[in-house]
């Protein structure tokens, strides 16, 4: 049976053997947690141990933020953490965290944290990783478990947990989805049917954008199995095919990575979804590298995340998915 516990002294007087594996939530449990959980239960293996943090952290939630209404579920969360194989649920007040009330010295998110969800929510990494580094302290993980829908938050703690030397390994677990495409999120059981309708656009517009990249990525390996020869170019019209030619050879002498065209193709649905009822208020959408999150360029090969921010009614919702560049180059 899955543990509750309240306090870091219950916590740390467990006895450890293994490897333990730590999944860190605000609460609010769905799929896409069962899933981290089943995850850190495979990584920790029989003789290891996963502890689920449940903490509604105050420090990441700006002004007219959703801290009082954000859901807290705690009876049910509990039973999913033990379906999903948690040995314990480490569920503090925020008395517990934040001894004292709330800390002087924080952690600094840095330039990166100033992006994107950065910029539309001041502080908000700044808070993020505050609480991360106090939980990491306070359940002394071997590993720690994040999912890529927060793909910026992602790549912040690994480089928080890189530069200030954690000793922890933090490993991102896919976005979990509804059937429709909508990424599984707390959030979104604020969404009207209506608003969940307009919802859809946010990984709609992301799959148009992915659709666009392999297109792409489908004429350049193209182009290079077609030799750019007279000879070769007289027998693919001779059997029909001088027109793929003639497409392959333009791809391969375009800029490698085309994000203009993956952006142009995301866009396209955004905008019209800012006609529907209820309407989209895009926030942002962004083509990054996701060492930096900083905008890539048509030259770009490698990986990449392909962002998307936007409200519908009152609610706010990300997404993003990967996306590599120039990959058999």
């Amino acid at each position: 049976m899955t543990a509750l516990l309240r306090t870091a002294a219950e916590l740390h007087a467990r006895a450890r053997a293994g490897r333990r594996a730590v999944v860190m939530t605000m609460g609010a449990l769905h799929e896409g947690h069962a899933t981290l959980i089943r995850t850190a239960r495979g990584i920790a293996g029989p003789d290891g141990e996963v502890v689920v943090t449940v903490f509604v952290n105050p420090l990441q939630f700006g002004q007219g933020e959703d801290l009082d209404r954000y859901p807290r579920t705690l009876e049910a969360d509990l039973k999913i953490a033990e379906a999903g194989g948690a040995d314990a649920v480490f569920a503090p007040a925020v008395d517990e965290v934040y001894p004292g009330g709330e800390p002087q010295v924080r952690v600094s998110a840095g330039p990166m944290g100033e992006r994107l969800e950065g910029a539309s929510r001041p502080g908000h990494f700044d808070g993020v990783l505050t609480v991360v580094a106090k939980l990491l302290h306070l359940t002394r993980p071997d590993v720690a478990l994040y999912g890529q829908k927060d793909a910026q938050q992602l790549a912040l703690i690994r480089r928080m947990a890189r530069d200030l030397n954690f000793g922890v390994e933090v490993i991102g677990v896919p976005t979990v989805r509804e059937e429709d495409g909508l990424a599984l999120s707390s959030r979104n059981r604020y969404l009207s049917p209506k608003e969940r309708r307009t919802a859809l656009a946010l990984s709609q517009a992301l799959f148009a954008g992915r659709d666009r990249h392999a297109a792409q990525e489908a004429l350049r390996a193209r182009a290079r199995e077609v030799p750019a020869s007279r000879a070769r170019a007289e027998a693919l019209s001779a059997i029909g095919e001088s027109r793929a030619a003639a497409d392959a050879h333009a791809v391969a002498k375009a800029v490698p990575g085309s994000a203009a065209a993956v952006r142009a193709a995301a866009r396209l649905v955004l905008d019209e979804a800012v006609r529907l009822d209820p309407p989209l208020e895009l926030d942002y959408l962004a083509l990054v590298d996701p060492s930096d999150f900083t905008e890539i360029g048509d030259d770009f090969t490698g990986e990449a995340v392909l962002a998307v921010a936007a409200r519908v009614g009152t609610t706010r919702l990300i997404d993003n998915i990967p996306l590599t560049f120039g990959a058999a180059s």
